[in-house]
């Protein structure tokens, strides 16, 4: 039985999609005001709950012999992305789970005290490591299914927002590629105790994606591009008046100012264990925009 928390967000729910496609037993993790109608059609236990609530994850880990985290919140960090993975983690280990896949993110360990997500993600990386699970920690760069709303607005618009240097690289990966990744790992014993980086096979410039959207679809892009300085000169007067919305959005400003890619060996090495060729971002949104 695997348990797949944040089972309906958009790499939770592929998640089960391969777990279901390959019928096996799955439980997900989901709240009462998620829709998750999908995942209860394709044969998933739902496990109705509150990652808040101790007793709603001892409960989900009952007779569970794999769990795949992938829940996160930019609201709640503290709360929802270090804690209750701490939890989660100690039931694992109270229930005798076999493997422990956790989605942490590229960039965690590199110390940015701006981000409450990137340090719970890292500190939870560290008590995994510590705990005695059989785990595999996947440290994905940008995910390419969080273009797909802005590739529609493109479409009929032909406008980017582009906040920051446009030169800045990124390696964007297929969500669906993420997610087989995810559920293979407990299986292939070259990733049993390993951290993998994951991202596309090309390493994009952030300036390439609108590029990339205008040949999907055969415009000019209009690409405007303020200034990292703007973006902090609002967040800094949003502090004034709300200073708890100022810090949330530390993890979004460390995402804009820095770089998130895949070095060719931790490509190579990426498809080496897990016997497979990365889609490109161009190749991901081909497929769904239908283009």
């Amino acid at each position: 039985m695997f348990l797949v928390t944040g089972a309906t967000g958009s790499l939770g729910r592929r998640i089960v999609r391969v777990l279901r496609d390959r019928d096996r037993p799955t439980k997900a993790f989901v709240r009462l005001n998620s829709r998750y109608g999908e995942l209860e059609q394709r044969g998933a236990q739902l496990v109705i709950g509150d990652l808040r609530r101790d007793r709603d994850i001892a409960k989900a880990c009952e007779g569970v012999r794999y769990i795949i985290s992938t829940h996160g919140s930019e609201r709640d960090p503290a709360q929802i992305q270090y804690r209750a993975n701490i939890e989660l983690i100690d039931r694992a280990v109270a229930e005798g789970v076999e493997h422990f896949v956790y989605l942490s993110v590229l960039g965690c360990d590199r110390g940015y005290e701006d981000s409450l997500v990137f340090k719970a993600k890292r500190e939870v990386e560290r008590y995994l490591q510590a705990s005695g699970l059989n785990y595999t920690i996947l440290r994905p760069s940008g995910f390419a299914s969080n273009l797909l709303p802005l590739a529609e607005n493109f479409r009929q618009t032909g406008v980017y927002l582009l906040i920051g240097d446009p030169q800045n690289r990124t390696s964007i990966v297929s969500t669906d590629d993420l997610a087989r990744i995810a559920v293979d790992s407990v299986e292939i014993e070259a990733a049993r105790n390993q951290v993998f980086a994951v991202g596309g096979p090309d390493i994009l410039q952030r300036e390439d994606i609108p590029r990339i959207f205008g040949r999907l679809f055969n415009r000019e892009p209009l690409i405007l591009n303020p200034p990292l300085l703007a973006f902090d000169g609002v967040r800094n007067a949003l502090g004034v008046v709300n200073p708890q919305l100022q810090k949330s959005l530390g993890t979004l400003r460390v995402l804009l100012a820095n770089e998130y890619f895949c070095t060719p060996a931790e490509v190579e090495r990426l498809e080496s264990v897990y016997s497979m060729k990365m889609e490109s971002l161009e190749g991901f949104l081909r497929r769904y925009l239908a283009v």
